[in-house]
């Protein structure tokens, strides 16, 4: 019993669209071409992904007794839709959020970067380290970050708060105790984008407030990034406090 070529084919083709996914940020973060680039060859994978289905598809119906290949069509087929979907999934997150890249969780007094901006200067950041002035925008899209009250002294939040950042994976810039101020890089996976946290530790009645911003380095929109990224620190502050 022979396999059947168009099963193989679409499986191949599906590997290869995976590849280009894969490789389009993969190359952007290791410098091999520029940001523009990394984005078409992520779009040309889709592309790819959606012929690996279709070819997957007759494959589908072309393994059949007296030929083998109908596991390899299927999985040409699924793999081909996850490559294809994947690009139009990010572009439909980016509609569903505001065109921002800098978020707080105080708009009136937001954290300061000291740290981070000798480090985004070095790493050629386009977006200033200053803030963005977003706050209508924030509150209309995200109306969940809030500063977090902890019920202990500004000291032992201040701990608190690098242990949780460093449980983040963040690479901490800074960590000021005296001052209540950390500062961190979060990377991103994908692309391997670069993004500052700043943390602030000020005392609170007999606790203390903590407040963070996140800003992103390149890019006009983080595609809510910044806003997962505020609200899953927060959450794990929360829970180890």
């Amino acid at each position: 019993m022979r396999w059947s070529p168009v099963a193989i084919a679409g499986f191949v083709i599906a590997l290869g669209a995976a590849a280009a996914l894969f490789i389009g940020g993969f190359g952007y973060s290791r410098g091999w071409w520029a940001l523009g680039d990394g984005f078409t060859i992520v779009e040309w994978g889709a592309y790819a992904g959606l012929a690996a289905v279709a070819v997957s598809l007759v494959g589908c119906f072309a393994a059949t007794a007296p030929r083998r290949g109908l596991t390899l069509a299927a999985a040409g087929l699924a793999i081909g839709a996850l490559v294809a979907a994947t690009p139009a999934t990010e572009r439909e997150l980016g509609r569903s959020v505001p065109y921002i890249h800098d978020i707080t969780t105080d708009t009136v007094d937001p954290p300061q970067f000291v740290a981070a901006v000798s480090a985004r200067a070095a790493a050629g950041a386009r977006n200033p380290p200053e803030y963005d002035n977003v706050a209508a925008q924030q509150r209309a899209a995200f109306p969940d970050i809030a500063p977090l009250v902890l019920n202990v002294p500004a000291d032992r939040a201040f701990e608190h708060a690098l242990a949780a950042a460093r449980d983040m994976g963040w690479d901490i810039l800074a960590a000021e105790k005296s001052q209540g101020r950390i500062e961190a890089t979060a990377t991103t996976r994908w692309f391997r984008f670069k993004d500052d946290v700043v943390v602030r530790i000020r005392p609170e009645g007999a606790g203390a407030r903590i407040d963070v911003r996140s800003k992103s380095r390149i890019g006009l929109s983080d595609l809510g990034a910044n806003a997962r990224r505020v609200r899953a620190y927060m959450a794990l502050l929360r829970q180890s406090s």
